[in-house]
């Protein structure tokens, strides 16, 4: 079995329960391809910056335990390293095998710039486009009220708590709402809200996943 170092990351404590979430699926990808995972650096920081790598020691802590062990570092997703182009480039330098699960073991150092870098520029033009209508509603007089930007950052929060949510509603998928909301009251995973598990909290939760 290869050996290899897991790195979780979530940006805020609100999204701890994204950690489990990809812990799972390293666990899953792991098993599927043959991995076993020696060690897991876990941290909660935000990947914005220039200096992000000195502000996220348990990444550095991972790069250099993976380098001792001329072991790959395996992220759930790409932007768990990083939404930045440049920042994924200076990685690359280290010489550390990355490998994302949710890219295939196969995704090789070019297409992690790839992805990267299109990731970035979707980022931009979905920026621009929000910008862009919210000019042309206030220029017909339109009330924004809920199109502002808190309102789409806040849109854009709960899709993200949702997609944390996926691996474990789609263990107990088949169960109805209720049974749901009972098995993950059961197991004390947090709301988003912190609160206890509905029926109508789980539909909602559903409702956002496509």
């Amino acid at each position: 079995m290869k050996s290899a170092i897991a790195y979780i990351r979530v940006s805020t404590r609100k999204q701890s329960l994204g950690l489990e979430a990809q812990q799972a699926t390293l666990a899953r990808f792991a098993e599927a391809e043959g991995y076993h995972l020696i060690e897991t650096f876990q941290e909660m920081e935000t990947g914005k910056g220039h200096d992000a790598l000195d502000r996220r020691p348990q990444l550095a802590a991972s790069l250099k335990a993976a380098k001792q062990l001329k072991a790959p570092i395996i992220v759930a997703k790409l932007d768990r390293l990083s939404r930045d182009v440049h920042f994924i480039s200076g990685l690359m330098v280290h010489k550390i095998p990355f490998i994302v699960a949710e890219l295939g073991a196969d995704a090789d150092p070019f297409m992690l710039h790839l992805y990267a870098a299109l990731a970035e520029k979707e980022r931009r033009l979905i920026s621009q486009r929000t910008r862009d209508a919210l000019a042309v509603k206030k220029a017909q007089g339109v009330k924004l009220g809920g199109l502002n930007a808190g309102g789409i950052k806040n849109r854009a929060n709960a899709k993200q708590r949702a997609e944390a949510l996926r691996p474990i509603l789609a263990e107990l998928d088949g169960m109805s709402a209720r049974a749901i909301a009972a098995r993950l009251n059961v197991r004390k995973v947090p709301t988003p809200n912190g609160g206890p598990w509905y029926a109508a909290t789980v539909i909602r939760i559903q409702r956002r996943l496509p």
